[in-house]
């Protein structure tokens, strides 16, 4: 039977130490700091490492209850009692080890911001941009599942009623958190309205999930941008409002040309630089990902776009995740926004990854 003294924890000491030395520095600065700003920013901190220092806490008086128990072994008439106790406390410590070393994992800085969700027709013509309008469904009621706010900004609609292309913003807590694996290429497998020889097609379409950024996040000097008010364009239908005031706003430098179609101009102008400033940032984020994780072979939340990521098999109502080998035979549900077993199962395998190389 394991005691604590043959436990062997995968826990970096010094970092939790260093860990708990900050937050008790931070509860004691809270008693007396006055600047409302300096109050502000010590309590987010407070709030983030509360967890950590509660599961540290936790995990010490287990590795404590543990080694006075197994002190009781040795006594004949508490032996029973005590190993089978210490069975138990060992069940929790690995349980309490694996959630420590979780909270332990350095965060994505943007998880907790809401996202810019951009979808394109990729190969397959009409077909791809039907696909485009299920994706773009599939969102909308995911959104709605969780309560978020889910706004169309601009859409270029086909001739059968999908989507060329189409931006929505998705506000909320954690919203990148849980979106930001939907970033790549889905491919789609069906029958599609246009054969009439009832043969299986195979297309395309393309997502990126931008967290949003705000106006501290990217600076853009006004020089940069070319803005002009013109008529909304394309097909019509019922997902984008239409208007004579919509707002095209274009960074000079990458040429990146945002249109937002909302009846306001003011309200344009507003969200179409929130779109820019998105996509400026994730261009940023971008490179920063791809300099600290240069010979990272998972493609698990890492935003590429260049690689199939999930395919839609309507004939077999399967759909399959390829970065994680997982396939569920329950697409009519995933496309109707029952998404979260696909978004649980990546969150856990990226997590597994990020510990693996944690504790490495």
């Amino acid at each position: 039977m394991q005691t604590s003294s043959d436990f062997k924890t995968r826990v970096p000491l010094e970092k939790l130490e260093s860990i708990e030395s900050k937050f008790n520095k931070i509860q004691d600065q809270l008693t007396t700091e006055k600047n409302v700003d300096e109050l502000i920013e010590l309590t987010r901190e407070f709030n983030n490492l509360k967890p950590i220092v509660e599961k540290a806490t936790r995990f010490r008086n287990l590795l404590h209850e543990i080694q006075e128990t197994s002190d009781m072994v040795s006594d004949p008439e508490m032996k029973d009692l005590a190993l089978e106790e210490l069975e138990n406390l060992n069940q929790q410590l690995v349980s309490t080890e694996q959630d420590l070393l979780l909270e332990l994992i350095p965060k994505d800085a943007d998880d907790e911001k809401s996202v810019v969700l951009e979808i394109r027709a990729g190969t397959g013509g009409e077909e791809a941009a039907l696909f485009c309008g299920v994706l773009y469904r599939m969102y909308e009621k995911y959104a709605e599942i969780m309560k978020w706010k889910f706004e169309p900004l601009d859409a270029s609609e086909s001739d059968l009623g999908g989507f060329k292309e189409i931006t929505v913003t998705i506000e909320g807590k954690g919203v990148y958190a849980r979106l930001k694996y939907e970033s790549g290429v889905h491919r789609v497998q069906r029958v599609p309205q246009t054969e009439s020889s009832g043969r299986i097609h195979t297309s395309a379409a393309t997502v990126a999930v931008l967290p949003e950024a705000e106006e501290v996040d990217i600076v853009i000097a006004p020089e940069d941008l070319r803005i002009d008010t013109m008529r909304a364009s394309g097909a019509g239908g019922q997902h984008v409002n239409k208007t004579d005031s919509a707002v095209r706003i274009t960074h000079i430098p990458t040429g990146i040309a945002v249109i937002s179609a909302e009846k306001s101009q003011h309200v344009n102008r507003v969200k179409a630089m929130t779109v820019l400033r998105s996509r400026l940032y994730n261009i940023e984020a971008e490179k920063a990902r791809s300099e600290r994780a240069a010979d990272r072979k998972s493609q698990v939340g890492s935003g590429d776009r260049s690689e199939r990521i999930r395919t839609y098999n309507f004939p077999q109502g399967r759909v399959t995740d390829h970065r994680v080998n997982l396939t569920l035979y329950s697409l009519e549900k995933v496309i109707e926004g029952e998404m979260d077993e696909i978004i649980d199962y990546l969150i856990t395998d990226d997590q597994a990854n990020k510990l693996a190389e944690f504790v490495s």
